[in-house]
């Protein structure tokens, strides 16, 4: 879909409803009514509904990369989208737009996603009256509400319960409305997935590449549903929700004609010759073309570093025998960076290993002698200097929302909750992420308990997708955040940067930006704020 971004000057002409002062209708620029009469605007409006996810507070610049600074994982020294505070536990609904680098994340995520719903709701609003093919027709209309379910699971995740508003933007009637409860919220999303799931293809090709599909729809549902039936939203552990949840991920296993399967190299996954290849289930495309627009994740991972891994991320990655290090013979703590699982080294930069052409001193990533390569195109090679991206915007690797290794954990996770004790259909999920990550042996465990399968998944989470900005949610939705948010964090060296802390009474929710309940003194604040 790096093709329909084309369409995206054209998307910039979609305003939002207003009155005219004029009786007459201008000729200068389109307006609400002269706006959807043609294919050509149609498919713009739409093009302007998948843009809001390249926004800032969405996937666009290096968030995705910062929100892994919220964990244990990494290390963010500048606040860069206000991560740093949400780290410390020091956010509040008055600091919610504080940042360095891009606005608050807190605040305008929340404005993003309403940006984004708006969109969607006016095209589904108009594109009946648009004369175009009926089939081309249905199927926009399912991608917005892909999209519309996707931008409402955002804000179910991060903030709870929020308004639902499922008609185009009036402000004077939105700005009155109440919080709905998250579960009418997740609700509407499962509906929305579920409605586009049956008419989106399951893959598209040629230029088409890119939108939502089928399985993406289906995925969406069950990272929603998953995150519905972990501790934090399901303390009494109802079977019911998981079993929706294992349901929801193990249809997209079963979809056929998605050619889904694991890229054979993870390393090279996260390179732009290798988008859109069989992993990816949904992403968000990029281009530094001249008519598109990139992002900025190789001027973080090599410059800036204000993603910075910590210790904590390097122990716990296993030996690459698949034993931690505690428990296997090949680990030596004179060299603790070797034998290691190899995803360490496709995805971390580490003191005593070779970048850009050069050796790696805790001086080369002074935050925390840590660098990342993933996401990012530079690695053991030396590059000229004229050819290092410098600036923002630069980078055009796709950002994928949900990969295929994703669905397998899910299902997974899902399912182990679901049985007595974890069957062949869990390992099998757990251990193809495992023989693709090339751990030798792979195999988990016949004997695992349900416990342990349990533990042992989150691991797997947390190593599969180091760095890739999923781990926040994760041990929130685990209800684990209060233990591992709370405490010193240390550099390669072991020496103290900051102590963080965690309030559980507080910090599994975000707090509604003040700004927002001064716009619309109906929203009622979350707890503690």
């Amino acid at each position: 879909m790096k093709n329909i971004s084309i369409l995206f000057l054209l998307s910039l002409l979609l305003v939002s409803c207003y009155k005219d002062a004029l009786e007459t209708q201008p000729n200068d620029r389109y307006t609400e009514d002269t706006y959807w009469t043609s294919e050509k605007t149609a498919m713009a409006g739409l093009t302007g509904c998948y843009q809001v996810l390249t926004s800032n507070s969405l996937y666009g610049y290096a968030t995705p990369l910062w929100e892994e600074t919220a964990t244990p994982n990494a290390y963010n020294y500048d606040n860069s989208a206000g991560f740093g505070l949400i780290a410390l536990g020091t956010h509040t609904a008055t600091n919610a737009g504080a940042g360095n680098i891009v606005s608050g994340v807190i605040e305008f995520r929340w404005k993003d996603c309403y940006r984004g719903i708006g969109r969607c709701n006016t095209l589904l609003d108009r594109i009946n009256a648009v004369p175009m093919a009926d089939v081309l027709k249905d199927r926009m209309k399912a991608e917005a509400k892909f999209l519309r379910g996707l931008y409402y699971s955002i804000l179910a995740t991060y903030y709870g319960g929020v308004p639902l508003i499922l008609t185009p933007p009036n402000f004077d009637q939105d700005a009155k409305l109440p919080r709905n409860s998250r579960a009418e919220v997740v609700q509407q999303v499962v509906k929305d997935m579920d409605e586009a799931a049956m008419v989106l293809p399951p893959k598209f090709t040629g230029n088409d590449i890119g939108r939502a599909t089928s399985g993406a729809a289906l995925a969406i549902k069950a990272r929603m549903l998953l995150f519905e039936a972990s501790p934090l939203n399901n303390p009494s552990g109802d079977l019911t929700k998981w079993v929706a949840a294992a349901n929801a991920a193990k249809a997209i296993i079963d979809l056929p004609g998605t050619g889904y399967g694991l890229f054979p190299n993870y390393r090279q996954l996260f390179l732009p010759a290798n988008e859109n290849k069989q992993e990816t289930v949904f992403d968000v495309q990029y281009t530094i073309s001249t008519t598109g627009f990139g992002n900025s994740f190789d001027l973080i991972n090599r410059l800036y570093n204000t993603n910075a891994p910590l210790r904590d991320l390097i122990n716990a990655y296993d030996m690459k025998d698949g034993l931690p290090p505690a428990q296997s013979p090949l680990y030596d703590a004179l060299k603790p960076y070797d034998n290691r699982d190899p995803r360490m080294y496709q995805t971390i930069i580490y003191p005593g290993d070779t970048y850009l052409g050069a050796p790696v001193t805790t001086a080369t990533f002074k935050q925390t002698g840590y660098g990342v390569k993933k996401y990012g195109i530079y690695d053991k090679e030396a590059v000229a200097a004229a050819d290092l991206i410098n600036s923002a915007g630069r980078s055009q690797i796709n950002y994928m929302v949900v990969r295929y290794a994703d669905v397998l954990l899910m299902y997974a996770e899902a399912q182990n909750e679901v049985l007595g004790a974890p069957d062949v259909t869990v390992r099998n999920a757990v251990e193809l992420v495992r023989q693709r990550a090339g751990l030798v042996p792979y195999q988990v465990s016949a004997t695992l308990t349900k416990p342990q399968m349990r533990e042992l998944i989150r691991h797997e989470r947390r190593i599969e997708f180091a760095c890739e900005g999923f781990y926040y949610t994760d041990i929130r939705r685990w209800k684990t955040a209060e233990q591992v948010l709370t405490g010193p964090i240390f550099n390669s060296q072991n020496q103290q940067i900051v102590t963080r802390n965690f309030n559980p009474l507080r910090d599994y929710w975000w707090p509604i930006a003040q700004t927002q309940r001064e716009l619309n003194p109906n929203l009622e604040q979350n707890d503690n704020y």
